[in-house]
Order: C-alpha cells, then sequence, then structure tokens
C-alpha cells in the first residue's frame, strides 16, 4: 500500500521499469532495519551495566555503592543469542548502526531501567534460568523504551516512518523472543510473503484500469476525484486480491482492507470501503469471475 501511494505522489517521466520492486524492496530493508536497530536498543540499554559499574568506580572517592554495581544484566544469555547470530552482526555492519548509539539516551533508559522494581527483583536473584534471561529484556522494551518518549522520539528523528511501523515492530518484537530460532535477520520476511507482495503490487499497476472500471460505477453520488487516495488503493489491492489471487479468501480480503482503511485513512474508510467491495464481489461473483481455492498444504 505504502508503496503504491508513493508511486501515485510521482512523476510519471520518473517512474521507470523496476522503480515499483525497488520502492518495496527498500521498504522492506527498512522494516529490517528498524528490526535489527531496536533489538540493538535493548542490547546496548543492558550492557550499559558495564560502562555504568566502571564509570561508578573511576570515581574520585567512590562510595561503597559505587564500587558494587551489579552488572549480572550485561552478562545475560539471551543477550548473546542476538549477539552471535551472524544475519544480527551484518545487519550492524551494512547499516553502520554502532555509530547511531546516542550515548546520553543509553543512560537516561539505563537508569531508568535499574530504577524499577522489575529489574531490582532480576538482579536480587542470583540465579540464571532461559525464562528470567528473556523476560528481563522484554521487559526493557516494553515497559522502557516503548513508553518512553525519549525514545519515541529518537525512533522518530532516526526512521522516517517509525509511526507507520511500530505497531508491526512490536509484534515482530514479541514474535523474535518467543521463538528467535525462527528468525533470519537476513530475510526478515519470508520467500512466500514476498513474492505474494511482489506480485500484489504489480498486479494492482498492470490491471489498474480494468479496477477502476469496477470500482467507479460502485461510488454512486461520491466523487472519485475527492475519494482519499488511500481509499482507492485499498480498493484496487482488494478488487485485485478478489481476481487474480486465488487462495485468498474473500472475506479475509474485505476485513484485511477494512483494518487499513481504519488504520491510514479517515474514521469513515473502513465502512466505506466494506460496502464498495462487498458490492463488487457480489457482481463479480454473479458472473462467476471468482474462482477460489484452499491453499496448498505444505
Amino acid at each position: 500500500m505504502q508503496t503504491l501511494y508513493a508511486l501515485e505522489t510521482m512523476e510519471e517521466s520518473s517512474i521507470k521499469p523496476g522503480t515499483a520492486t525497488r520502492l518495496l524492496n527498500e521498504k522492506l530493508d527498512q522494516t529490517c532495519q528498524i528490526f535489527t536497530y531496536l533489538l540493538n536498543s535493548v542490547v546496548q540499554v543492558a550492557q550499559y551495566a558495564e560502562i555504568d559499574a566502571q564509570a561508578r568506580a573511576s570515581k574520585h572517592l567512590p562510595s561503597a555503592e559505587d564500587l558494587q554495581v551489579n552488572t549480572k544484566i550485561a552478562g545475560n544469555e539471551f543477550i548473546y543469542q542476538i549477539i552471535s547470530d551472524k544475519g544480527f552482526q551484518v545487519n550492524l555492519a551494512q547499516w553502520k548502526m554502532k555509530l547511531q548509539t546516542d550515548d546520553d539516551l543509553l543512560r537516561k533508559l539505563y537508569n531508568q531501567t535499574v530504577a524499577t522494581d522489575t529489574y531490582k527483583a532480576y538482579i536480587a536473584n542470583g540465579d540464571r534460568t532461559k525464562a528470567g534471561e528473556k523476560e528481563i529484556l522484554e521487559f526493557i522494551y516494553k515497559e522502557v523504551l516503548s513508553k518512553s518518549e525519549l525514545f519515541v522520539q529518537h525512533m522518530e528523528d532516526t526512521f522516517l516512518h517509525w509511526g507507520d511501523d511500530e505497531e508491526m515492530m512490536t509484534i515482530l518484537i514479541n514474535n523474535y523472543f518467543n521463538k528467535p530460532h525462527l528468525f533470519n535477520f537476513l530475510q526478515l520476511i519470508s520467500k512466500e510473503k514476498l513474492d505474494y507482495a511482489k506480485e500484489l503490487l504489480l498486479t494492482v499497476i498492470d490491471k489498474k484500469g480494468y479496477c477502476l472500471e469496477l470500482i467507479k460505477p460502485k461510488l454512486q453520488n461520491w466523487d472519485s476525484e475527492r475519494i482519499a487516495a488511500v481509499d482507492m488503493l485499498l480498493m484496487e489491492m482488494g478488487v485485485c486480491e478478489f481476481l487474480y489471487f486465488p487462495t485468498i479468501p474473500t472475506k479475509v480480503t474485505i476485513n484485511e482492507y477494512i483494518d487499513l482503511a481504519k488504520a491510514y485513512s479517515t474514521p469513515q474508510s473502513g465502512q466505506f470501503i466494506n460496502g464498495i467491495l462487498d458490492n463488487i464481489l457480489k457482481d463479480l461473483e454473479k458472473e462467476q469471475l471468482v474462482q477460489k481455492q484452499d491453499r496448498p498444504k505444505k
């Protein structure tokens, strides 16, 4: 959707063969970059314990508390699982994320973390369990980073489309903590999903004229020129899924585009798109143009 919208706003003369897939790949690369950056931020906040301990011990007159900073979290086994992943290291090097580190922000996030009861309970427990190691890192992401106005502002300043990606990133981070062994940092999006995205993108571009022929008669008193551009794109995508993606159930298509409309367009867009797509689908089914089949079992 975002790629199609970007193409709509570009000068036609600047759109060359391959522009659409290039823009899509750039968007997917950014998704992978943000995901890697977020995990790296969690790691760096945890590892800041060692920096803090060293700094406090190096004071001219360190107190007893300065000399007894607990650095348990810096040796968190889940951290080593992240940083030892070759794909993770490749991404860090490729995007030079280590150079983007904001030391002042890390210090503030670390101090905020150590002040919590959850962190104090973690370091008070002398044992290390897989569950405990994972839970403290999840806590840093969910309760510290995600709820920090400073960190959210930092993400908005660093990544142009952070507002669009934030919700999806929370899902990806949660999935990673639950099943890290299933993640490939070098191909965060599965080949199946990537192929689907490219096919849908190119199909919507190729069939745009035909889709509009189906959509415009259903707009009745609506002026198609005044309808939100995102709404038009979502309807075009929906019609293409009806006609050219036989393994996607029509109900799934309609529900997905209602949700996208609610998230990215006007408050009324969900209901509007639901009505138009449902109306078009009834006509297509009468003409037996919608041919659906079960997805092949793996």
